[in-house]
């Protein structure tokens, strides 16, 4: 059979996304976390009385914290059915996927186990996220200066 026949086949038979629910889902999943980082981070500030920079540092431990804890007792996965891409694009998505390498390779031990496939997801999210700031902080000088 022809690959574009064998294609067609497989695409007229491939369930469809539900886009419009997953962007809504993802969407309010994300506001909520924004809303509870902005929420943590009043609250760190108000009674802890901690400066509104360190408050935020405070927020992004506790909420990589959770995304390890959720990951480790089977709920995130959970989640991310439910939220979609709104639990998976802020920081608790990259938590999530280190803690992962963690628990898929901890039977092979620290150095050959998770020491060595800990960064096969978040590897890339690093790679990217640094390539990215130094383009965009070059494109800044140029255009503004020193």
């Amino acid at each position: 059979m022809e690959s574009k026949k064998y294609q067609k086949i497989v695409d007229k038979h491939q369930p469809k996304e539900p886009k419009t629910f997953n962007l809504l889902a993802a969407f309010i999943t994300g506001g909520i976390i924004g809303l509870l980082a902005n929420l943590l981070i009043d609250v760190y500030t108000y009674y802890f009385h901690i400066p509104t920079k360190t408050a935020g540092i405070y927020m992004l431990i506790t909420f990589i914290f959770l995304a390890c804890l959720l990951t480790a007792i089977g709920v995130f996965n959970n989640l991310v059915k439910k939220g979609k891409m709104g639990f998976i694009i802020p920081i608790t998505g990259f938590a999530h996927s280190m803690q992962s390498a963690i628990l898929d390779y901890k039977k092979e031990g620290p150095i050959y186990g998770f020491g060595s496939n800990v960064f096969k997801l978040a590897g890339s999210v690093i790679l990217y996220g640094v390539v990215s700031a130094y383009i965009f902080a070059m494109i800044r000088y140029l255009i503004f200066g020193g």
